[in-house]
C-alpha cells in the first residue's frame, strides 16, 4: 500500500513537472514567435537589400524610405486623323476627304501613391467633358511597364474636302460642331527591357523609384499595346456616317516592338535628365469598320421628297415602299433631324503589318532630402491604313510632379 502511494506521488511530481515544462516551452514558444509588424519589416529589408543588390550604387542610389506620394498636373494632347476617300476622284466623280478631331488642351490632377517602383494614380480633369485618365505603372532595375486608360467625348471637327463632279473640282473646308458627341476610348500598355540596368535607370527621371547618381545610357527593348474606339454611330451623326461611307464605329488594335536607347544625364548632385528615342515596327494591325445603313442618302440628282409619308423603323421602309429618301435641297430644312435612322449593318476586320511607329520621352527630376519634384513628356504616333482609309493617332503629354518618400 505505501509503495502503491509513493509510487502515485512520483507520477503526480513528474506530470505536474512536465506540464510545468511544457508551460515554459510555449511561453518561450510564444516569447520568439515575431509579429506580424516584425514579418513585414523583415519581408521589406529583403526586398530592400534585393532591390541595392541589382544596381552599382556609384551610379543608382535606392532611397531607405521606399514609400512616395506624389502629386501630378498633367497636360494631354490628342489628335485623331481620319481621311478616306468615296467614289472615283481620278475620273473626275468622287471626294478625297479628312476628318480632324482635336480636343482642346486636356487639363488634370491627381495623385500616385505606390511602394518602390510599383503604384497606382487617378487623375480628374479640371474641366468638363475632358475625360478621364487611370494609370498603373511598374519598375525594377531592369523593367518597366505602365497602363494608361482614358476616355472622353467632343464634338468638335475640322473637315478638309476636295470634290470631284463631271470635271469641275471644288474644295470644302472648315470647322464643324457635331450634334451628338463622338465617343473615344484609349488603353495604352507599355513594356521596355533596360540592358544597361545596373548603372541605367528610366525610373529615375520619371517616377523617381531611384535616384540616378552618375550620367549613363542604355539599350532598350519594348513592346506597345495600343486599342483605340471611335464611335460616331448616334442617328444625329448621320452625314458624318455617309461621308464616312456608311461608317459609324472604328475599332483599332495595334502591337509594336521596337529597340531604341535612353541616356540619363547627371550635371549637378540630384538633378537627371532624361533623353529617350524609340521606334518600333507593329506586328499586329487591326482595324474593325463597322457600317451602318440610314433612312436617307447623299445623291447628285434629287428628286421629289414630299411623297414618302412616315418612316417604319421595324421594317426600314417608308410609307411609299422605298428604303432610302434623299436629303431636302433646302439647306435651311433640318425637319427631316427628327426623322432619320441609322443602324448597325455588318463589319469589315482587316489585319496588316509592318506599320512604323514612334515612341519619344523627355524627363528631367530634382532630388533633396526626401523631396523630389519631376516634368516629363511623351509623344506617341500610332498609323492604321485600310484600303483607301487612314488613320493618324497623335497621342502626347506633358506632366508637373512633386512628391515625397515615406
Amino acid at each position: 500500500m505505501i509503495g502503491r502511494m509513493i509510487i502515485c506521488c512520483l507520477l503526480f511530481f513528474l506530470n505536474a513537472a512536465a506540464q510545468e515544462q511544457n508551460t515554459t516551452d510555449s511561453v518561450i514558444t510564444q516569447e520568439s514567435k515575431p509579429s506580424l509588424m516584425e514579418r513585414l519589416h523583415q519581408v521589406q529589408r529583403y526586398l530592400d537589400d534585393k532591390a541595392k543588390a541589382k544596381v552599382d550604387p556609384h551610379y543608382i542610389e535606392v532611397p531607405d524610405k521606399p514609400w512616395r506620394v506624389v502629386l501630378c498636373y498633367k497636360e494631354s494632347v490628342l489628335d485623331v486623323d481620319y481621311s478616306n476617300v468615296g467614289g472615283d476622284p481620278s475620273a473626275g466623280n468622287g471626294i478625297e476627304y479628312q476628318m480632324c478631331f482635336e480636343p482642346p488642351m486636356a487639363s488634370s490632377i491627381g495623385m500616385w501613391v505606390g511602394y518602390r517602383g510599383t503604384g497606382i494614380s487617378f487623375a480628374k480633369s479640371l474641366r468638363k467633358k475632358e475625360g478621364t485618365t487611370l494609370s498603373f505603372s511598374t519598375t525594377g532595375a531592369k523593367y518597366g511597364a505602365n497602363l494608361r486608360l482614358r476616355g472622353f467625348d467632343m464634338n468638335d471637327m475640322t473637315l478638309t474636302s476636295t470634290i470631284y463632279e463631271d470635271g469641275e473640282v471644288y474644295n470644302l473646308n472648315g470647322n464643324g460642331h457635331l450634334v451628338a458627341p463622338v465617343s473615344i476610348a484609349s488603353l495604352y500598355l507599355n513594356g521596355y527591357y533596360v540592358f544597361n540596368g545596373r548603372r541605367y535607370s528610366q525610373a529615375a527621371a520619371y517616377n523617381q523609384a531611384v535616384i540616378q547618381r552618375r550620367s549613363a545610357g542604355s539599350l532598350l527593348a519594348g513592346a506597345t499595346l495600343y486599342m483605340s474606339a471611335f464611335d460616331f454611330s448616334d442617328d444625329r451623326n448621320t452625314t458624318m456616317i455617309l461621308l464616312s461611307r456608311n461608317t459609324g464605329r472604328i475599332k483599332m488594335h495595334q502591337g509594336n516592338i521596337g529597340i531604341g536607347y535612353g541616356y540619363n544625364w547627371v550635371p549637378l548632385r540630384g538633378i537627371v535628365v532624361n533623353a529617350m528615342a524609340m521606334p518600333t515596327v507593329s506586328f499586329y494591325n487591326r482595324v474593325k469598320v463597322y457600317k451602318y445603313d440610314c433612312n436617307y442618302e447623299l445623291v447628285t440628282a434629287k428628286g421629289p421628297t414630299d411623297d414618302y409619308g412616315e418612316w417604319n423603323p421595324e421594317t426600314h421602309t417608308w410609307a411609299n415602299g422605298k428604303t432610302h429618301r434623299p436629303f431636302p435641297e433646302d439647306d435651311n430644312d433640318t425637319t427631316w433631324l427628327d426623322e432619320i435612322d441609322s443602324w448597325e449593318a455588318g463589319s469589315e476586320t482587316d489585319y496588316s503589318m509592318l506599320r512604323l511607329n514612334l515612341d519619344l520621352r523627355l524627363g528631367i527630376a530634382y532630388n533633396w532630402s526626401n523631396y523630389f519634384i519631376g516634368a516629363q513628356a511623351q509623344f506617341n504616333n500610332f498609323t492604321y491604313k485600310k484600303d483607301q482609309c487612314k488613320v493618324n493617332l497623335y497621342d502626347a503629354y506633358a506632366r508637373l510632379s512633386f512628391g515625397v518618400r515615406l
